[in-house]
């Protein structure tokens, strides 16, 4: 019986152990793309930090959420297809790299619109939780 008070501990302990930094971030930017599946661009926001910008200034917090609704807006269902994820940490900063394929349109069996980006993205560590600091993105296709 003793071993079983042992196993128990150990259960505890690995649950009491936090997630690492880079498993956070993987888990914001699947969360980002969730709620841009579905269509709640509000939702994908509460990653970004108040003091985001976009494409070396060119958008701003308000500006990245407005580009949200307009595609929420414009398109009866969005698709988000994510490569693989690099996260490269250092402290309470990471940059990440992704492509995403991005797709849109009425919600029939093929979407009507679509396009491949390379996203990097710069994060920092806000009130323990990982925000989305900056972001530059370039179509692709």
């Amino acid at each position: 019986m003793r071993w079983l008070g042992v196993i128990a501990a150990a259960v505890a302990l690995a649950a009491c152990r936090h997630t690492p930094d880079e498993q956070r971030i993987r888990e914001a930017v699947a969360a980002m793309r969730t709620a841009v599946e579905a269509r709640d661009p509000r939702g994908f926001m509460q990653y970004v930090s108040t003091d985001f910008t976009g494409n070396d200034g060119q958008v701003d917090r308000d500006g990245l959420h407005n580009m949200l609704r307009a595609e929420v807006l414009r398109n009866e269902s969005v698709g988000v297809t994510l490569g693989p994820i690099d996260v490269d940490l250092q402290g309470d900063r990471a940059t990440v790299h992704v492509t995403a394929t991005l797709t849109g349109g009425s919600g029939g069996w093929l979407p009507e619109r679509g396009s491949i980006y390379s996203i990097t993205s710069g994060w920092k560590r806000e009130k323990g939780d990982w925000q989305c600091l900056n972001a530059s993105w370039e179509r692709k296709l």
